[in-house]
């Protein structure tokens, strides 16, 4: 009996971990969310190792397809409401040259090539990417960082609002 309620616990310990990372900004993988479910509600069913998802390639450095199909030459960004919508980034990023943080300077970053700053340390994907940061390679890229870069340190999940990537690469080419 006791060892069907550590069992128990154990699985609603697995179900919390699922919701906390899912709501760290990574969506859950439906097959993980169903398994750890599944386990939570009938303790008797052991819980099977989901599959890791399939790499996807990441878009040639000059692709700058969206997944959602708009394209960047479709909006008019904001730099004012782009600077708004930047405080999501500035954990992460400054704006100001020179100053890296977890994430390198964002001075300059429109039309600068990819992991090309002297002092910051980029993933190799980064460095290996061959992107030139275009508008519309941010465009695409701000929708799904992974995506578009698989292997990238930055873990931010991406802009699903077009506009909103329209309104920061605004207010990043203010600081190029």
């Amino acid at each position: 009996m006791s060892s069907m309620t550590r069992f128990g616990r154990l699985s609603v310990g697995l179900a919390i971990s699922a919701l906390a990372l899912t709501a760290c900004g990574k969506k859950a993988d439906t097959t993980e969310t169903t398994t750890t479910t599944t386990a939570a509600a009938n303790p008797d069913v052991a819980a099977a190792p989901a599959a890791a998802p399939a790499a996807a390639a990441a878009p040639a450095a000059d692709n700058t397809d969206t997944i959602s199909g708009v394209k960047y030459a479709s909006y008019t960004g904001d730099a004012a409401a782009g600077k708004t919508d930047f405080v999501t980034c500035q954990t992460c990023h400054s704006i100001d040259p020179g100053v890296n943080k977890i994430g390198p300077s964002l001075h300059g970053v429109v039309g600068r090539k990819a992991g090309s700053i002297a002092d910051f340390t980029y993933s190799n994907a980064n460095k290996s990417s061959g992107i030139t940061w275009t508008p519309e390679k941010l465009f695409q890229y701000l929708e799904a960082p992974q995506r578009v870069v698989p292997g990238t340190k930055m873990t931010f999940a991406g802009f699903s609002d077009p506009q909103k990537r329209a309104d920061v690469i605004a207010y990043l080419k203010t600081n190029s």
